[in-house]
């Protein structure tokens, strides 16, 4: 242990000395090779100076463009290549990974369950933090509750499938540790293996990403809302208007950009979730995802894993960019 600490330590030292005098020698070789000191004319110490100043921008990015450019663009490309492959990546097969995928029963789950993901997680995330954002602003300890409810999304994904096993683990006919069992037997009722309720279970999985996620909407959406006008507010109670009619009347239309994008984020989100499942379930009980799927599939077929991989990258990317979208609309 003492060994990685130090190992660690020493890589994080000698990146921050690499880095420092990347820069500082970066910016000395461009002030030093093109300074316009040297130029009579002040049109060619103008042009000089632009074209110093629009190269130094470029040395400080591009360093982490060479670096994204190697880690993300380049195995977007060799997924798709890998995905008309055969296993192996030897023989090419054309459309024939994509072709076993739409036929396979478990690949049909996975769109099936994805399809629930989306339709249920961002819906209630966002209306729960909308919700909490809105009643907590009007409430002496509101911050309190906004930083408890902020907590989960400190907490990984697997940390989180963690804690939830204990409110869903279920003990046969003994004493039941597990929360949700404890409180039904306590009623008296017979304790459930929630987990291996058929269709059922994937709504206690999305619990666990509603959990999360909440805090992050609640964070957007609660500043979204302090930036409605307090004038649209007042005259709406001078109205008698009910909390619920400024609510769905006065506040959402007017934050309705933020709500989107954070339904948006969520989703991509959602696309991608792995860990949840794979803590869980790791797909038994007909709760296999996409990409968990897709990273069982890796290790004995990397063809039909890459064309997941790019069926999930193509499903992601329409939410990306209508993301983008919003957060440029809203930026003008």
């Amino acid at each position: 242990m003492i060994e990685q600490l130090i190992q660690a330590a020493t890589a994080i030292v000698v990146a921050i000395v690499v880095s420092t005098l990347f820069y500082v020698g970066s910016n000395f070789i461009l002030d030093r090779f093109l300074t316009s000191d040297h130029i009579p004319d002040d049109e060619g110490r103008q042009r000089r100076d632009a074209i110093r100043e629009g190269i130094r921008p470029w040395v400080f990015i591009g360093p982490a463009l060479l670096i994204l450019g190697f880690y993300l663009v380049f195995p977007v490309f060799k997924t798709l290549q890998l995905s008309f492959f055969g296993r192996f990546g030897d023989d090419f097969v054309g459309f024939s990974n994509y072709a076993w995928a739409f036929n396979d029963p478990g690949f049909r789950t996975s769109i099936r369950n994805n399809i629930l993901w989306l339709i249920f997680v961002p819906a209630m995330s966002t209306g729960f933090g909308l919700l909490i954002a809105y009643l907590t602003d009007r409430i002496w300890w509101g911050q309190i509750a906004r930083s408890l409810i902020f907590l989960p999304m400190a907490i990984s994904f697997v940390g989180a499938s963690v804690i939830w096993k204990f409110v869903y683990d279920y003990r046969g006919s003994g004493d039941q540790i597990g929360i949700l069992n404890a409180f039904i037997v306590s009623l008296g009722f017979e304790p459930q293996n929630w987990i291996s309720m058929l269709f059922a279970n994937n709504f206690f999985l999305m619990a666990i990403l509603i959990w999360i996620q909440t805090g992050f909407a609640m964070v957007l959406l609660g500043a979204a809302i302090r930036g409605v006008p307090e004038d649209t507010i007042e005259a709406a109670n001078m109205e008698g208007a009910t909390e619920w009619q400024m609510l769905t009347k006065i506040v959402i239309p007017q934050i309705m950009g933020t709500i989107v994008v954070v339904w948006t984020t969520i989703t991509v989100l959602v696309l991608k979730v792995y860990d949840i499942v794979a803590a869980m379930t790791n797909g038994q009980w007909e709760t296999e995802v996409l990409a968990n799927l897709m990273y069982r599939w890796i290790l004995n077929d990397g063809g039909r894993s890459s064309a997941i991989a790019v069926i999930i990258m193509i499903s992601v990317i329409p939410l990306m960019w209508w993301n983008v979208r919003q957060a440029r609309q809203e930026h003008n």
